[in-house]
């Protein structure tokens, strides 16, 4: 293959991070172009690959019976060339050796399954790896928030947590089952929050951090629900899970289902020995306190992982947005290179409307 049959991707567009390489290669397949990539993470400070993008790239690449150039960690230029005949295994086992996010290493796996007709149900089988992670989406929130939008759209997403993972060993094991679309995609439309009358939560914290008289999980809870309740006055259901894990640690999420089916969320928000169980639930309580008072039905979390899927239905797509990010603004800007969709941004007095 020449130089000239591929796309070329400046790695630094952007934000110039690891999410130009997940979005990259699984464009790639998902509309089968090669592509290739240069100046990997170059606006980080330490450029090229690292194990989690190679170990995301080499999964992707075994997954589609796809073909990747010779890469290792620190590696700054990739090629990619899709397989276009749609050869999709069924099930694969993937080892990770550090706390690299699962939540990042499934990103493009899900984008590209948009793309899929066969087989019905494919079987990813993880052990190591964090299900918690700085500046990644955990698990829990992708559950409640992101599978279950792409799911209205017609993209099925089954994770079953077995063991949780946290920074610094990870040591995750978790079951995920993907069922492609067997339906044309469904276009999101996401521009009216609705009404919210219940917020749920997921406290997870590790069996290191239990003490006799003084129990996390309460504490954490109740800042959070007397801060609702101040702000939203509405119900709460939020759990207190105590789990085994090699690494300490403590994850928080809230997610509210609006009557218009939008999911609002808090995101995924870190436990460390700096933040007081009561800075953690003012922090978490405030993020969806805030979408929720400002009426916008897609958190900063969501609007990036969502421009895939509008940029692959074939009807137009809208959300409202409470600012674009560096995210998301990497996607349509890289959306515009692989589509022939345009994207448009309309600015309003405190939102944004994102159509493509």
């Amino acid at each position: 293959m020449n130089n000239k049959d591929y796309l070329e991707i400046d790695g630094s567009l952007g934000e110039g991070g690891g999410a130009i390489l997940r979005l990259s290669a699984a464009y790639s397949i998902l509309f089968k172009k090669p592509i290739a990539i240069k100046n990997i993470r170059a606006n980080r400070p330490n450029p090229g690959l690292r194990l989690q993008h190679l170990l995301g790239l080499k999964t992707l690449a075994n997954l589609t019976n796809s073909k990747l150039s010779n890469c290792n960690v620190g590696t700054e230029k990739i090629t990619f060339s899709p397989n276009i005949k749609n050869e999709v295994k069924s099930n694969i086992n993937l080892n990770v050796n550090t706390a690299a996010s699962i939540g990042l290493l499934l990103q493009p796996l899900q984008i590209a399954s948009l793309g899929f007709k066969m087989p019905e149900k494919i079987e990813l089988n993880i052990r190591g790896g964090g299900t918690f992670g700085k500046w990644a989406p955990g698990l829990n929130y992708l559950k409640a928030v992101s599978y279950k939008i792409f799911e209205a759209s017609g993209l099925k997403f089954k994770i079953d947590i077995l063991k949780h993972g946290f920074y610094p060993k990870g040591g995750a094991q978790v079951n995920c089952h993907i069922y492609p679309p067997q339906k044309t995609l469904k276009p999101i439309n996401l521009t009216e929050l609705g009404k919210v009358e219940r917020i749920h939560g997921d406290i997870v914290i590790t069996n290191q951090l239990r003490r006799n008289r003084d129990d996390i999980g309460i504490r954490i809870r109740k800042t959070i629900q007397q801060r609702l309740k101040r702000a939203l006055n509405v119900e709460t259901d939020i759990k207190v899970t105590w789990v085994d894990s090699i690494s300490s640690g403590v994850g928080v999420s809230l997610w509210a289902q609006s009557d218009t089916g939008a999911i609002i969320s808090s995101g995924t928000n870190l436990g460390d020995k700096k933040t007081s169980s009561e800075k953690l639930g003012n922090i978490t309580a405030q993020k969806i306190i805030f979408y929720i008072q400002n009426k916008i039905p897609v958190d900063n979390y969501l609007s990036d992982q969502l421009i895939p899927l509008m940029a692959y239905t074939e009807e137009k797509s809208c959300i409202k947005v409470s600012e674009i990010t560096n995210h998301t603004r990497t996607n349509l800007e890289l959306t515009k290179r692989f589509t022939k969709k345009d994207y448009k941004i309309v600015k309003h007095n405190n939102f944004y409307k994102i159509h493509l």
